[in-house]
Parts: C-alpha cells; sequence; structure tokens
C-alpha cells in the first residue's frame, strides 16, 4: 500500500505527545549564519519527529515561545536545528543562547510538504533570506530521496554575500547529482561571482520542464509574492505552487486566532498551501 501523503497523518505515526507541553531539550551548539540569523542546534531529551515543513514553537524558560520551522533534516530524530534571525523580544533571547542551556520544544505543528506527491517531477525551489531555513529541511530530504524525483533547482538571494547563510551546506549541494543551485544578491561585494539582482531574476536563467514540475516558495512575503506571480506568468499552475506561509502563529493549535488568514488558520490549515488554496483570501502576502 503507498504511504500516507505528507497533508494527511500517517496512521502508523505514535501518539501525539501533550501539545501544551514543551519537551525540555539541550543546546548542543549556536552557528552563526550572518549578522542577524543564526542556527540553534539542539538535543532533546526524548526523540522528536517532525515532517518537513511542519513547524514547532520553541520555548524559553520564563521569557516566552515562537514558532519555526526546523532546519534540520525531519530523517534526525535525536537532534534539531532552528534558525533564527533576530527580529524582537523572544528572538533576542534566543540569540543569547550558549551550549548546555535549557529550552522547550511543543509540536510538531501543521502541514508540510506533500512530497509523495513531487515523485517523478522537477522541483523548483525559489527561496529568500531567513526563509531557506524550512527550504534546507526539504533539501535534505530530497537529497535522501533523490532517485525519486527528476531534478531539483534552488534559486536563493539575500541582499549581501555576508547575508547568505548555509554556506557549507550550498557546496555540498551542489556536488550531489541531480541538484543545481543558483544563487544572487541585491547588494554584491568585490567578492561576488554569481547574479545580482533580486531572486526572481534567477527563473530567466533556468530551464524547467512546467507540465512536469512543481515549484516551492518560501521567503519574506514581498518575495513570495512577485516570486509566485513570475512562476504563474512562467505557466506553472496554481495547484502545482507550494507556498510556505508565516503569520503571527502563537499557540500552533488554531485556538488563539492570531494567525487566521480568511477562512484558514495557518498554524493548523498550514503552513504550507497551494497558491489555488488561499489566492482568493484576504492580505495573504501581508
Amino acid at each position: 500500500m503507498p504511504e500516507a501523503t505528507a497533508r494527511t497523518r500517517s496512521k502508523t505515526r505514535k501518539p501525539a505527545r501533550n501539545m501544551y507541553t514543551p519537551l525540555p531539550a539541550t543546546v548542543e551548539k549556536v552557528i552563526d549564519e550572518s549578522p542577524t540569523i543564526k542556527t540553534i542546534a539542539m538535543i532533546p531529551d526524548e526523540e522528536f519527529s517532525f515532517k518537513t515543513g511542519e513547524f514547532i514553537e520553541l520555548t524559553i524558560p520564563g521569557i516566552g515561545e515562537a514558532p519555526f520551522t526546523p532546519s534540520s533534516s525531519p530523517l534526525e530524530t535525536k537532534r534539531m536545528e532552528v534558525t533564527v534571525m533576530k527580529t524582537g523580544y523572544v528572538t533576542d533571547y534566543i540569540h543569547r543562547l550558549k551550549k548546555g542551556d535549557r529550552v522547550g520544544i511543543r509540536g510538531p505543528f501543521g502541514r508540510g510538504y506533500p512530497l509523495e506527491d513531487m515523485y517523478g517531477k522537477e522541483i523548483l525551489i525559489l527561496g529568500g533570506g531567513c526563509g531557506f531555513a524550512p527550504i534546507r529541511s526539504l533539501l535534505y530530504n530530497l537529497m535522501a530521496e533523490k532517485d525519486q524525483f527528476r531534478k531539483v533547482t534552488l534559486c536563493y538571494g539575500s541582499k549581501t554575500p555576508e547575508e547568505c547563510i548555509y554556506k557549507p551546506f550550498i557546496n555540498e549541494l551542489r556536488s550531489v547529482e541531480k541538484f543545481e543551485v543558483l544563487r544572487s544578491v541585491d547588494k554584491p561585494d568585490e567578492t561576488w561571482e554569481e547574479s545580482v539582482g533580486v531572486v526572481t531574476v534567477l527563473l530567466d536563467e533556468i530551464r524547467v520542464d512546467i507540465p512536469n514540475a512543481v515549484a516551492v516558495v518560501c521567503g519574506p512575503p514581498i518575495m513570495m509574492k512577485f516570486g509566485t506571480f513570475k512562476l504563474l506568468e512562467m505557466g506553472f499552475p496554481e495547484n502545482k505552487i507550494f507556498l510556505s506561509m508565516e503569520k503571527n502563529m502563537s499557540c500552533g493549535l488554531g485556538k488563539c486566532g492570531h494567525c487566521t488568514m480568511g477562512k484558514y488558520f495557518v498554524c493548523k490549515d498550514g503552513p504550507v498551501f497551494t497558491y489555488d488554496e488561499i489566492k482568493d483570501q484576504p492580505d495573504i502576502w501581508s
């Protein structure tokens, strides 16, 4: 029998843990990705599994919690990484974490990427800024199952070369058969040898068999908006464009209502949607 898709819960999955109680974890190390972005590697007290595209709530005891999509491989259950841009109160404290600190993990929550729906196809991934975090988790999954896909093309953009995250991972990815990586920056320096401009300029440099392809988009809202419009111009069907939406998620359970997007709760019904699912909902890019 075929496995359950990523958009439905597997019947063989372990019973869900108490979603209100954080699972304690210990910070293994902190990686500086850029001046404003850090990756926190954690060892949970118990094995923890998630599907690529699902998210967790990272709890800082006595401070608060915030939602993040893990940036590590979903195939790794004894260790997890989240990549965090410093943008406010909780993320400021997350950036202060050091090896040995104790944190909490709630989840996993939401609906991730439907990998089985992508089997046999080309996959075009468009990412920007810290939106590379959930994309990296997806890429780890695709690398592990590369025989299931025809080709994977990553187009990634950032403001400056210094803000291009996961540099060692990019080098690793470029050595993997079937994978192609293109990068662009808004403001190059004298060392930059790749494309210049907003990330959508990279879409003019690639060849994609659109009738046999799907697209994945994740990044800042403005980038996702114009990236989606460009993909539609290229001929991608609305139901073949997968968007990782990030709203003001708080509880993770669809109870608080902070992340409503029209008729949807992003935390419960997403965060991964196809464009045709949400295109008529209000303020999807805000």
